[in-house]
C-alpha cells in the first residue's frame, strides 16, 4: 500500500514579522536586564552590612579606629575568631542557645500541632472565639507582658535555668496560626475515616496528620528556630551566669572600654550569625512553601 506524503514547505517569515520578533526579543532582554540591575542593587544593599561585619571581623584594631575607610582589611586577622572564644566562653554561650533554641522549636511543633488539630477537627461551642483570642495575642508586644512575667518566674524560683529561657516560649500563636491553616487543606472526612478504624486523637495527629504536614513544620521550625535563636532582651533578664547565659547575651558583653574589644565582639558576631543563615539558606523553600501551602483550600 503506497502513502502518498505531501511534502510541506518550511515555514518562512518575511522581513516584517522577523523584525516583529527581534523586537519582542529585545524588549524581553531589556526587561531582565534591568529587573537583574534592580535585584543586584538591592542584593548590595542587604548584604552590605554582613559583608562589612565580616570585613570589619578580619582587621586589626588600629585599622578598625583608623580616620581612613577601607572595606577590605590590609591583612586577614582570622586570629580575632580564636580570641574571641579565649576573652570569653562562646562555646558555652553557643551550646546554650542551641540548647534553648532546639527545645523551643521542639515545643512549638507539638503545641501548636495539637492546638491547631483541636480548632480545627474537634466540635466544640466557642472554639471560633478561643481562636479569635489566641489571634488576638499576637497584638499584645512582648515588652508590655515581660515584667509580670520576670516576677512571675522569680517567685517560681527559676530565674538563672534553663527552665525560665524555655517554658514561657514553649507555644506560640503564630504556630498554632499556621498549623491551622494548614490543617484546613484537610477534608474532615480523613479524620472521620479514622475515628471511625478506632483511631484515637492522638494517634490520628502523630501519625497520620503530622506526616501529611512537612510544609508546615518546616516553616514553623524555620520561624521558631530562628526567633529563639535571636532572643535578647528576655535571656539578658533571667540569666545572670555564663552557665545558663545565651549567645546573643554574651557577644554584647565583650564590648568594652578596650580598643581590642570591637573586633572580637564583631568576630563574635559573625559567629552568631553563622546558624541563623544555614537554617534559613537550608529552610527557605520549607518555609515558603509551608507559609503559602494552606492559603487555597482544597
Amino acid at each position: 500500500m503506497d502513502i502518498n506524503m505531501e511534502e510541506t514547505e518550511p515555514f518562512v517569515l518575511d522581513n516584517e514579522q522577523l523584525a516583529l520578533v527581534r523586537k519582542q526579543e529585545a524588549r524581553i532582554r531589556i526587561r531582565k536586564g534591568f529587573l537583574l540591575i534592580i535585584n543586584s542593587i538591592v542584593m548590595i544593599i542587604v548584604l552590605f552590612p554582613l559583608l562589612y561585619a565580616v570585613s570589619m571581623s578580619l582587621k586589626s584594631a588600629s585599622e578598625v579606629y583608623s580616620s581612613e575607610f577601607s572595606f577590605f582589611p590590609e591583612a586577614l586577622q582570622f586570629s580575632n575568631y580564636r580570641d574571641a572564644f579565649n576573652v570569653a566562653p562562646l562555646g558555652q554561650y553557643i551550646f546554650n542557645s542551641f540548647v534553648v533554641a532546639l527545645s523551643i522549636t521542639i515545643g512549638q511543633l507539638i503545641s501548636g500541632a495539637l492546638a491547631a488539630f483541636s480548632f480545627q477537627f474537634l466540635e466544640s461551642k466557642g472554639k471560633e472565639l478561643i481562636f479569635a483570642l489566641v489571634l488576638a495575642t499576637l497584638m499584645v508586644p512582648g515588652e508590655a507582658t515581660i515584667v509580670s512575667n520576670y516576677l512571675q518566674i522569680g517567685q517560681w524560683g527559676w530565674l538563672d535555668s534553663y527552665r525560665a529561657l524555655i517554658i514561657p516560649f514553649l507555644t506560640s500563636a503564630t504556630t498554632i496560626f499556621l498549623f491551622r491553616q494548614f490543617y484546613r487543606s484537610f477534608p474532615i472526612a480523613l479524620y472521620e475515616s479514622a475515628k471511625m478504624d478506632g483511631c484515637s486523637n492522638i494517634r490520628f495527629v502523630f501519625q497520620i496528620l503530622l506526616p501529611l504536614s512537612k510544609p508546615a513544620i518546616g516553616a514553623v521550625s524555620v520561624n521558631a528556630f530562628i526567633n529563639a535563636w535571636n532572643m535578647y532582651m528576655w535571656p539578658l533578664l533571667v540569666s545572670g551566669s555564663d552557665r545558663y547565659r545565651t549567645v546573643q547575651i554574651g557577644v554584647s558583653m565583650m564590648n568594652s572600654v578596650d580598643s581590642q574589644s570591637i573586633v572580637l565582639m564583631l568576630a563574635g558576631v559573625v559567629i552568631v550569625l553563622v546558624p541563623s543563615l544555614i537554617i534559613f539558606v537550608f529552610g527557605q523553600k520549607s518555609l515558603v512553601k509551608g507559609l503559602f501551602s494552606g492559603s487555597v483550600k482544597g
